[in-house]
C-alpha cells in the first residue's frame, strides 16, 4: 500500500517553504529529516518530555504530536530561527552562566518554553517558572539552575525595559550573541547550529 503524500506551504524561521510530505509525518520529523533543522530533538514521541518544542503561529507546541500537514499555511519557528534572530541571546547566556545545561539535549526545548513564559508581562515567581517548565524534562542538571537562569533573565528584562537581545543587561551577552566563533565550543540550543 502506498503512503499518501500532500503538498504543503508554510513559513519556517521566516523562509517560505513548499514541500511534498507524507500525510502521517510528524512536524519534528519533517523539520529534522526534510529541512535539516536538527535543533528540535525527538525524545519521548508522546509529548511529555518537551525536547521537540517549537512555535507554531506564535504558540509553543510539541512537534512530535503535530503532523507536518497541520502546519500548511502556518508559521513555524524552531530553535535555529529563535537563536539566529537574537531573541534568545540573554536567555542562552544565562543558561550558560548558571550551568543550566549539561548534555544539551533538552536545551532547545527548554529555551523555547522559557522564552514563551518570558514574553508575558512581569516577572514570574519561581513557582510559576517551575509550573511552566514542568513539561520539559532534563535528566542531567536538576532544575534549580534552570529556574535560576530563567528568573535572572526575567528580572533583567523587567529592570532594563527589555526591547530585545540588544538591550540585555548581563555582562558578555552581546559578545556571545554576536560571536560566531569556532563550532568546537558550541552546544545545541546555544546557537543556531545543532549536532
Amino acid at each position: 500500500m502506498s503512503e499518501r503524500v500532500l503538498d504543503i506551504a508554510l513559513t519556517v524561521n521566516g523562509e517560505p517553504i513548499a514541500e511534498r510530505v507524507e500525510a502521517r509525518k510528524t512536524l519534528v520529523d519533517f523539520l529534522r529529516e526534510d529541512l535539516g533543522l536538527t535543533g528540535s530533538h525527538v525524545g519521548c514521541e508522546h509529548g511529555v518530555c518537551g525536547a521537540c518544542t517549537v512555535r507554531v503561529n506564535g504558540t509553543i507546541v510539541r512537534a512530535c504530536l503535530m503532523l507536518a500537514v497541520q502546519c500548511d499555511g502556518g508559521r513555524v519557528e524552531t530553535i535555529e530561527g529563535l537563536s539566529d534572530s537574537g531573541e534568545l541571546a540573554d536567555l542562552q547566556a544565562a543558561f550558560e552562566q548558571r550551568n543550566a545545561l549539561q548534555c544539551g539535549y533538552c536545551t532547545p526545548g527548554m529555551l523555547t518554553a522559557a522564552q514563551d513564559l518570558l514574553k508575558r508581562a512581569g516577572v514570574p515567581s519561581r513557582e510559576d517558572i517551575r509550573a511552566h517548565m514542568s513539561g520539559n524534562y532534563c535528566r542531567c542538571t536538576g532544575y534549580h539552575a534552570i529556574v535560576d537562569a530563567i528568573e535572572s533573565v526575567a528580572q533583567a528584562r523587567s529592570s532594563s525595559s527589555f526591547r530585545g537581545a540588544s538591550t540585555a543587561s548581563e555582562p558578555g551577552i552581546q559578545k556571545r550573541a554576536l560571536d560566531s566563533g569556532s563550532g568546537a565550543s558550541r552546544r545545541p540550543g546555544m546557537t543556531g547550529e545543532s549536532r
